[in-house]
């Protein structure tokens, strides 16, 4: 079994910032790629920011949010900054890992995190 374990969220104000982590454990063979999807009230899951484990290829939607990740300790940071009330959202770390138990790959995602930039 692999799991994703999120940390992290809460209340921040406008313009403050924020950092969010994630940490996969269990039977894990490697890890290709992790990341941060967002979910606003109503809206549908949208990509915040993805990273390869292995080189430096970032891709994020906004350049506000940074990516990174420790292979050490399997876990995936994002750090926010300059948050809007419009960054109000559940956050999901996402992770593609090979379990070892499968020759192929299979995306884990975190429980959820709340995120509320507010006054």
């Amino acid at each position: 079994q692999v799991q994703l374990v999120e940390s992290g969220g809460g209340l921040v104000q406008p313009g403050g910032s924020l950092g969010l982590s994630c940490t996969a454990s269990g039977t894990i063979l490697s890890i290709n790629r992790v990341g941060w999807y967002r979910q606003r009230a109503g809206g549908q899951r949208e990509l915040v920011a993805q990273k390869f484990t292995a080189g430096t290829y970032v891709h994020s939607t906004d350049n506000r949010f940074t990516v990174s990740f420790d292979s050490a300790e399997n876990t995936v940071y994002l750090q926010m900054k300059d948050l809007r009330p419009e960054d109000t959202a559940v956050y999901y770390c996402w992770a593609e890992i090979y379990p070892t138990n499968s020759p192929y790959s299979i995306n884990y995602w975190g429980q959820g995190t709340q995120v509320t930039v507010s006054s």
